[in-house]
């Protein structure tokens, strides 16, 4: 399955357009192959990745770690500038991809959930209990749906091996290229 051109879009999906300000990613050009899929995930899609209850910064973070998790470049690439623009650091966003390095205790329970329901299909005891200091109960359902979501685009992804849209490449910084990603 390849990205529709949006000449080829049903009308139906107008807003998909206009919300991406006329440049939908590529994701979205697939999934309009299914228009009416497309149009009942988008308004999930918004509130998630606008942070839903989390912030920008703790949403990006999220996602960049499932991105690690899932093996998928798209989504890393995609989610390195907007890390960047909701706060992280160029050396957080790197130790988000190995794993290793020192994280505030906020932070440390949002990997360590990813991790959890990457590994176990749900958010262990221990790690709640963490993330209970820092996070009210809506901002942990939305980090269990923030999973589901960009697992699921993963999947979509990594099956039809989509490419990385140009724009976005084009404003990633030097240091993240798809071949360290994939070391």
């Amino acid at each position: 399955m390849k990205p529709l051109p949006i000449s080829a879009w049903n009308p139906s999906l107008q807003h998909v357009v206009d919300d991406m300000h006329g440049r939908p990613l590529n994701i979205h050009a697939m999934m309009a192959n299914h228009p009416r899929l497309l149009s009942a995930w988008w308004s999930l899609r918004m509130y998630l990745v606008n942070g839903g209850d989390l912030t920008q910064r703790h949403c990006e973070l999220v996602i960049l770690r499932i991105s690690v998790r899932m093996k998928s470049w798209y989504e890393w690439a995609s989610h390195v500038v907007r890390g960047i623009d909701s706060g992280l650091t160029v050396d957080e966003i790197q130790r988000i991809h190995s794993g290793v390095g020192e994280w505030g205790d906020a932070d440390a329970a949002l990997l360590r959930a990813v991790d959890d329901v990457t590994a176990n299909n749900c958010i262990c005891e221990a790690t709640r209990t963490r993330l209970q200091k820092h996070f009210t109960n809506q901002q942990m359902l939305d980090i269990v749906l923030l999973h589901g979501m960009y697992q699921t685009l993963g999947c979509l992804i990594n099956t039809w091996g989509l490419e990385l849209d140009e724009h976005v490449q084009e404003r990633l910084p030097e240091a993240f290229t798809e071949t360290a990603f994939r070391v």
